[in-house]
């Protein structure tokens, strides 16, 4: 069901990428970046994919504070992510606790 998506690993988002979302505080685990499914249209042809960016060093530090595993939270970031792929919105992803 992911269409024209790449999933990438890096090891934390540039001070550039937090400050365009307005992220001073808190860490940023994932980024999805491109056209959810619910806004493509018949239009939407030679596109690049969309990305689903993880970010290894914030994942680490969290598991380092919580004492979950990082397969426990990259699982719950990826899926995060992917939502957000399918056109889920950020206030509805916490209401089911991604």
């Amino acid at each position: 069901m992911l269409d024209n998506v790449q999933v990438v690993v890096r090891g934390a988002a540039s001070p550039g990428e937090l400050a365009e979302r307005g992220i001073t505080e808190g860490t940023l685990l994932g980024l999805y970046e491109g056209i959810p499914l619910t806004d493509r249209g018949l239009g939407y042809t030679l596109v690049m994919p969309d990305r689903i960016t993880i970010f290894r060093e914030p994942i680490l530090a969290v598991c380092a504070q919580t004492g979950q595993s990082p397969r426990e939270v990259v699982r719950v970031v990826v899926l995060h992510e992917i939502a957000h792929h399918f056109g889920i919105p950020e206030d509805r992803l916490e209401e089911l606790g991604y």
